[in-house]
């Protein structure tokens, strides 16, 4: 099964909005959505405020989980920016991998004016690239 994560672009501006905003502290947050189509997009406070690893703050965590629940969506992907090295899962990205049904989404801000990003699904417990369809 080849899997891909499907969102708008409108989805993907402001994930890497998100990403911008919180330089030079990782930002995070969840997608939400059905069959890896994302259709709303969970801005999450950093809880750690570090340019190296993330932690969802537990309450708004929480409230995103809940809206995603009662919409009867699930969570299609799980996001955070990498403030200085590649859109690529860190040894802590894959030990913090809670959702393995989920897609890992990463941006990566080592040139703020053209942000990198890649998506991955951390199931296997090593990173496989999975393909990312920007739709307007």
């Amino acid at each position: 099964m080849t899997l891909k994560l499907i969102l708008a672009r409108k989805h993907l501006e402001e994930i890497i909005a998100h990403a911008l905003e919180e330089n030079p502290y990782e930002a995070c947050g969840l997608l939400g959505g059905k069959e890896g189509k994302v259709e709303k997009v969970y801005p999450l406070p950093n809880a750690e405020k570090s340019p190296f690893r993330y932690r969802a703050e537990p309450e708004a965590q929480f409230r995103a989980m809940q809206e995603i629940e009662e919409m009867g969506w699930e969570i299609v992907g799980v996001y955070h920016s990498h403030p200085s090295s590649p859109p690529y899962p860190s040894a802590m990205d894959l030990e913090m991998a809670y959702y393995p049904e989920a897609v890992y989404l990463i941006v990566s801000l080592i040139d703020p004016y053209k942000p990198a990003v890649k998506a991955f699904s951390l199931a296997s417990g090593k990173p496989e690239e999975v393909e990312i369809e920007v739709r307007d």
